[in-house]
């Protein structure tokens, strides 16, 4: 059994990443579990908190989830052509403490769902500098950018859309099949 940690970077309960994660988590392969973690409750990252109280129960779970799983899928929205900054403070309290080991080697595929015209293709190239200075294994053979994402999904954030979904069959079965090659 390969499991996958997925992460969606958005908040919003009816977000288009969030609904790419559900459509994943239904389309993963026979013997391929991804398990939907959540940032919501991560706090913005402050040394002082820290330093005080420990690491916030919200990221001790995450790390024990990406220790867990053998890979990683980060569904990233794009905001203002980058990566949100709620998704990338929960991956950087992820790497605290104890947390940076369970990153090194670990296989991380990206994709993403934008209402623009060019899917999150710049929030995604955003994440490598993240991803190699983690020392993770980013999967680079495939690639999934959902453009014009609100023709995609209906008002709950739900996929509707069965040539997106088909692609993102494809593109699960391909990363989980590089986690165990």
């Amino acid at each position: 059994m390969t499991t996958i940690l997925g992460l969606s970077g958005s908040l919003r309960r009816a977000s288009f990443n969030a609904g790419l994660l559900r459509a994943a988590v239904e389309v993963a392969p026979e013997g391929v579990t991804i398990a939907p973690g959540s940032i919501r409750d991560v706090p913005l990252y402050d040394a002082d908190l820290e330093a005080a109280e420990g690491l916030p129960p919200a990221v001790r779970t995450l790390q024990r989830q990406l220790r867990e799983a053998d890979g990683l899928l980060l569904v990233t929205p794009e905001y203002n052509n980058g990566i949100p900054g709620v998704f990338k403070n929960a991956i950087d309290w992820m790497s605290r403490g104890p947390g940076l080991k369970a990153f090194v080697g670990k296989p991380v595929a990206l994709l993403g769902a934008s209402p623009g015209g060019f899917g999150t293709v710049l929030a995604q190239n955003g994440w490598l500098p993240v991803l190699r200075t983690l020392r993770t294994r980013p999967w680079l053979e495939g690639r999934m950018l959902v453009s014009r994402a609100g023709s995609h999904f209906d008002a709950d954030g739900d996929l509707t859309d069965e040539e997106t979904r088909k692609a993102l069959t494809e593109f699960v079965a391909g990363f989980a099949e590089s986690i165990t090659a």
